[in-house]
């Protein structure tokens, strides 16, 4: 039944069906029907399947243009999800958020997959691109597809494929980014392989599903950990008097044995602050402690509070209490240059702010108005940078530096600026690096 399907998938007449049309699964839908295939999206927010429809993303890097294509080109989003039974291929692409305890939050997955295993079908490849730990696929997802009597690996094919998005990156999107794929046997992988091979300029095959899982966490420990290295260094360098900005770039110039990380406010994004948490959850079922991701992660969750207390010190110098002042936060998504708010770290940084008794405020090229998020929640729409406006705060904290921002002028017109991203390194007086 596998060779049947891999003909399908390679003579582009099967059909995909892509669940969850959030920052993966969008990209997903647009590639697929750029290169012919016929393409279903699956999600259960009725607005952003109407908007879809309408040929219109709230997703900034996703061009309306885009979706508009993929919608002359056959596709259509919906909320049935017995539609399912349609489709020769299914992708999920859901999210795998922390709890409040910091464990994996399964439930996504689970019921994404409860909702589609009355629809699954015999000739069916069911792909799970959503980071988790390793397990989860052969684990929690193919018992569910089995329930109602298919065999996966014969009638029915499981692989594990790790989404490898980078949103506002210009450089990588999602046919070049290389795929990794696991599969649940040496049939599942063949589909696999054939399901991502003409979407993707290269397919990168392991041995098994969880091989794929635990490779998406090292990639993103890789990071949170050299991040969470280079934010501990910065606050060393600050209380020595050495700018740290000054040291990583010189650090680079070695052409050999270095890799230049920067530091931030925390971290943010869909993976590198939760990623790193499934492994040491899943660590802890073999009796092992991951100490050194562990302490990485506690560096990195101290950076809001970090920056919070630096703006203190720098008004305690104006004799001002953070209580009732005026705080402009300068950039509230996640990195430069998005509109992706999920894991800001500047919205940690509000709600301190909030908590300690200053008024906060946001401004942000990216998002116009603060988004309905699962855990925060403020009423609050960005405000435009002006002159003016400017010196009506007591200080500005620079959380994101989108490239949009006027630097020169927010300079020029602040009273005091918390800079947490090192544009302003050569700049004295009212900035403080934090």
């Amino acid at each position: 039944m596998n060779l049947a399907l891999v003909e399908k998938l390679v003579n582009k007449s099967a059909k995909i069906g892509i669940v969850g049309l959030g920052y993966v699964g969008q990209p997903l839908f647009i590639r697929y029907s750029q290169i012919g295939y016929s393409v279903v999206g699956f999600d259960i927010d009725q607005l952003k399947v109407d908007e879809l429809n309408k040929g219109h993303s709230a997703i900034e890097h996703i061009r309306d243009d885009w979706v508009k294509e993929a919608n002359a080109n056959g596709f259509e989003a919906t909320t049935d999800f017995s539609r399912a039974a349609e489709c020769d291929a299914l992708i999920l692409c859901v999210p795998t958020p922390l709890n409040k305890y910091r464990e994996p939050d399964m439930s996504f997955v689970e019921g994404t997959t409860d909702m589609l295993k009355p629809h699954v079908r015999a000739g069916q490849v069911v792909s799970l691109e959503s980071t988790t730990y390793p397990g989860t696929t052969d684990e929690l997802i193919k018992p569910r597809l089995e329930e109602n009597g298919l065999t996966v690996g014969e009638d029915l094919f499981l692989v594990y494929s790790p989404e490898r998005e980078d949103p506002g990156n210009a450089h990588f999107n999602t046919q070049t980014i290389p795929k990794v794929v696991g599969g649940y046997s040496a049939a599942c992988l063949e589909v696999g392989e054939a399901l991502y091979k003409h979407a993707i300029d290269k397919v990168v095959p392991v041995s098994s599903t969880k091989a794929a899982e635990l490779t998406k966490l090292l990639e993103n420990i890789h990071r949170a950990v050299n991040i969470g290295l280079v934010n501990e260094m910065k606050v060393v360098a600050d209380r020595m008097g050495i700018d740290i900005f000054e040291v990583i770039d010189a650090a680079a110039t070695k052409p050999f044995g270095f890799t230049a990380y920067y530091p931030g406010p925390g971290l943010g994004g869909h993976c590198i602050p939760i990623d790193p948490f499934y492994l040491t959850w899943k660590a802890r079922e073999y009796g092992l402690n991951t100490r050194f991701i562990e302490l990485s992660g506690e560096v990195n969750r101290a950076m809001p509070e970090y920056v919070v207390s630096k703006l203190m010190d720098g008004l305690n110098q104006h004799q001002k209490s953070l209580n009732g002042s005026r705080i402009l936060v300068l950039g509230i998504a996640y990195k430069k240059n998005v509109d992706d708010m999920r894991e800001s770290p500047s919205v940690e940084i509000m709600e301190l702010l909030r908590d300690k008794g200053a008024e906060v405020q946001y401004s942000d090229p990216h998002v116009p108005k603060f988004p309905k998020m699962r855990e925060h929640n403020f009423d609050l729409s960005s405000v435009e940078l002006s002159a003016s406006n400017l010196e009506e705060y007591d200080a500005v904290i620079l959380a994101t530096d989108h490239e949009k921002f006027d630097y020169d002028a927010i300079y020029t017109n602040s009273k005091l600026i918390i800079d947490t991203r090192g544009r302003y390194r050569h700049r004295n007086g009212k900035v403080i690096k934090a």
